[in-house]
């Protein structure tokens, strides 16, 4: 069973929607062997820059046509909501930026077998560690932590390697409808929009599963 799932990695949502599709996970017993997680590309602003131009709280601000306040009391819930699944999100050290790099990153770390832990490492780098995400420097760093080659890791940011594959999954995105992350898709049949609960991605994914025999 393949559960694929779009999202982004400076999105606090898609964060907390990884941490509740694992705990769904950890409770499908022999199941847990027979799914297969795949991560595609999303960006949720592709115009942004390297760096970003604004503090985070005006930037959401901005997005969501709300007052700056607004915007924190967002980011405050977002980050309690973190921490009931145990992650710590530190908004107010996010450096975010454009995430091209960061997907690709993903793609190389896929022909590798660690596309799973890269994803993560990314998160927890913009989410809790402030690390700058657009900055093709530092992702050669994050991933020579989680054992890929950094120098290859670098060649590869200063080429177009790995562009097509993630401009695939957004035209894939799109075909679906798909219009906010996280978006998860089980077997291709399955869809479940959203950071659920855990209880209800597994009960999804127990359901796929019975559908397949």
């Amino acid at each position: 069973m393949k559960v694929e799932i779009w999202s982004d990695v400076v999105c606090p949502w898609c964060y907390i929607g990884k941490r509740r599709l694992e705990s769904a996970l950890d409770g499908l017993g022999e199941l847990r062997d027979d799914v297969e997680v795949v991560w595609r590309s999303f960006e949720l602003d592709p115009s942004a820059p390297a760096e970003p131009e604004d503090e985070l709280d005006e930037a959401l601000a901005i997005k969501y046509g709300m007052s700056v306040e607004e915007a924190r009391e967002m980011m405050a819930h977002m980050t309690r909501t973190g921490a009931e699944e145990g992650l710590e999100l530190n908004f107010d050290r996010a450096r975010g930026g454009n995430t091209l790099d960061a997907h690709r990153m993903l793609h190389l770390a896929a022909a590798h077998g660690l596309q799973s832990v890269m994803k993560e490492r990314l998160f927890r780098a913009y989410m809790t560690e402030g690390r700058a995400i657009g900055d093709q420097d530092e992702l050669a760093r994050l991933a020579g932590e989680v054992g890929l080659d950094a120098e290859e890791a670098r060649a590869m940011l200063e080429s177009d390697r790995f562009v097509e594959e993630v401009r695939r999954d957004e035209a894939r995105a799109r075909d679906l409808g798909i219009r906010g992350v996280p978006f998860f898709l089980i077997d291709e049949r399955g869809a479940v929009p959203g950071a659920q609960p855990a209880h209800l991605l597994r009960e999804a994914l127990r359901k796929m599963a019975a559908a397949a025999g």
